[in-house]
């Protein structure tokens, strides 16, 4: 795979910079994506809405994200500028906030999620294919788990919910809405001044036969994995959500306050894990953090289902089984990205994270919602403890792209050659 030489990559100050602000850009995204989820005890009665709609505003949203995450990447490698769409895509989710605070009716209120999906879908294929470009080697696994974990987890998980709250208690839902969709504005000009276009050739400029296509991508045997791993992680993610709030109100006989503090430690996990578990990949290598953090998921489950202890107990198990959603930047964009060549990074990004979303966020709620019906609110969880197994079986598969571990291993092989002549 190509890489950007040393000379060509702009100052250790930039690289900070470049990651700080795609870190608060996809922040607001979740924001912004996550606001109705927060808002819909206000919406729900105003606009009459049914359950089943409600679900249907979040699969569809789901729906476009995932088709935009692959062909939104897939046209910033063809066009070959990724600043203009990534500015451009920032901008169209601020205005369907707008669109969300102006609904009247379920179908206005879906046309706008279903927009706000598009348009946030390609910004993280965009912002993981910037930060593979434009950042040292060495440091690509945090970098990329900073740009994708820190910012959503401490503005989606935790501002959110105490801001929109509060603001729509105030001055109501609609004014949330419109609330939740400057922030996007702010960061798009901020975009537009600091960050550079990368120097990267257009995939329309190479031969027919050198483009990146889905088959091929798919026969690079790590972009397989980390495609099956994105599926099955994000329904583990999905359903977690979906379902542990009710498990733990209705099964384990918590209070909604008390299955909020440990549903809340989820969003603390995934925050430190953010710098922890994918900076741990750049020292020890991605393949033996993928294998070992899935497994180490099945303890969230089981802990929730089975221990009876004491609550901070219970909240410490709550954070640890979380570890998992550290390796999401790493399948979903670290790996990919080590495993091509950098000209179509954004578009096995997008593949990634696309067949993720489309397979895991729309289909995994309504089948885990439908074995809860037919058993009892258990069958998610149990749900939850198969898709972790499986991925920890599956990550055994994938070939090591650590640089330092690539950089070892070749050493190692060069002495061996040398000892042996």
């Amino acid at each position: 795979m190509a890489e950007v030489t040393r000379e060509d990559r702009p100052s250790g100050g930039y690289q900070v910079m470049l990651v700080a602000l795609l870190s608060l850009n996809f922040g607001i995204v979740f924001f912004d994506r996550n606001a109705l989820n927060f808002l819909m005890p206000f919406v729900q009665p105003e606009l009459g809405l049914s359950n089943t709609q409600v679900g249907v505003l979040a699969s569809g949203l789901s729906l476009t994200w995932a088709i935009a995450a692959f062909g939104i990447g897939r046209l910033s490698d063809v066009l070959g500028n990724r600043k203009l769409l990534l500015i451009g895509s920032t901008l169209a989710f601020s205005l369907c906030s707008f669109l969300s605070g102006l609904a009247s009716s379920f179908a206005f209120l879906l046309g706008a999620r279903l927009l706000m999906g598009a348009a946030e879908g390609g910004i993280m294929p965009i912002s993981h294919a910037l930060v593979a470009r434009e950042v040292s080697p060495e440091r690509r696994g945090i970098a990329q788990g900073v740009a994708q974990n820190f910012g959503s987890n401490l503005l989606g998980s935790f501002a959110a919910p105490v801001l929109l709250v509060a603001f729509a208690e105030a001055f109501g839902w609609r004014g949330a809405f419109y609330l939740a969709g400057i922030p996007g504005i702010v960061t798009s000009i901020l975009m537009w001044f600091l960050i550079k276009e990368p120097a990267v050739p257009r995939a329309s400029e190479t031969r027919a036969e050198d483009r990146m296509s889905i088959g091929a991508a798919l026969r690079e045997r790590n972009i397989l994995i980390c495609v099956l791993l994105s599926i099955f992680l994000v329904s583990y993610l999905v359903t977690c959500w979906a379902f542990m709030p009710l498990f733990l109100t209705q099964m384990r006989g918590f209070t909604p306050t008390q299955a909020g503090w440990l549903m809340g430690t989820l969003g603390i996990s995934a925050t430190i894990g953010s710098f922890a578990v994918a900076g741990l990949s750049d020292r020890i290598g991605r393949r033996p953090v993928m294998i070992a953090a899935p497994f180490i998921g099945i303890i969230l489950p089981l802990g929730a289902m089975y221990f009876d202890g004491s609550i901070w107990i219970l909240a410490a198990i709550f954070f640890f089984g979380w570890c998992l959603n550290g390796i999401f930047p790493l399948f979903m964009a670290t790996v990919p990205s080590e495993s091509v060549d950098p000209r179509f990074a954004a578009t096995v990004l997008g593949l990634c994270m696309g067949s993720g979303e489309i397979l895991g966020g729309v289909l995994a709620p309504s089948i885990a919602g439908v074995a809860a019906d037919r058993y009892d609110l258990s069958a998610p969880l149990w749900i939850m403890v198969g898709l972790a197994i499986l991925s920890g079986l599956i990550a055994l598969g994938l070939r090591e792209t650590a640089p330092r571990k690539r950089r070892q291993a070749a050493k190692a092989s060069a002495t061996g050659l040398a000892g042996a002549a």
